[in-house]
């Protein structure tokens, strides 16, 4: 009985005590309210902001102009190349196998074996000082005989 009537007197107490702060506080907020309400007329009375190129790029321009990063057309390798568009740089040899490095129609490199499709066609054979494609198609139509496309390294370039 005496450990229950310490209890109820503990928590009279504890409620005693935070009653006045609960009333303080609808008092804070309003006080931050009314400095909201201050700060957002100071902003209306300067007037809405703009930005002035002057000639210059915006940089808050959306450069995508509203596509997707995915919808951008462009060459994914090689399955998306024609043949006529390989520039033959060298041939390698690697495990016994040979392979060719050649140059896409942006310049960069690729690695290519037999077997690789292109857009229009295949490689058929890859020689020691040459590449020889199978083109299956010419401006996405097919042929009706495919035409064997060969291309060579100088030998001064060896």
């Amino acid at each position: 009985m005496r450990k229950a009537l310490i209890l109820l007197c503990a928590f009279g107490l504890l409620c005693a005590t935070l009653q006045p702060a609960v009333a303080q506080e609808p008092e804070k907020k309003g006080q931050q309210e009314q400095a909201q309400e201050v700060d957002t007329s100071a902003i209306r009375k300067r007037g809405a902001i703009t930005y002035d190129p002057a000639g210059r790029r915006d940089p808050f321009r959306d450069l995508l102009g509203g596509q997707e990063v995915g919808d951008t057309p462009g060459v994914e390798g090689i399955a998306n190349m024609t043949i006529d568009d390989v520039v033959l740089i060298g041939i390698t040899q690697v495990r016994g196998k040979l392979n060719a490095i050649i140059n896409g129609p942006q310049g960069f490199p690729f690695t290519i074996k037999t077997g690789d499709k292109f857009a229009d066609g295949f490689v058929l054979s890859i020689h020691e000082s040459k590449v020889v494609f199978r083109k299956t198609r010419e401006r996405g139509v097919p042929l009706y005989k495919p035409k064997d496309v060969v291309k060579e390294i100088n030998p001064e370039e060896r």
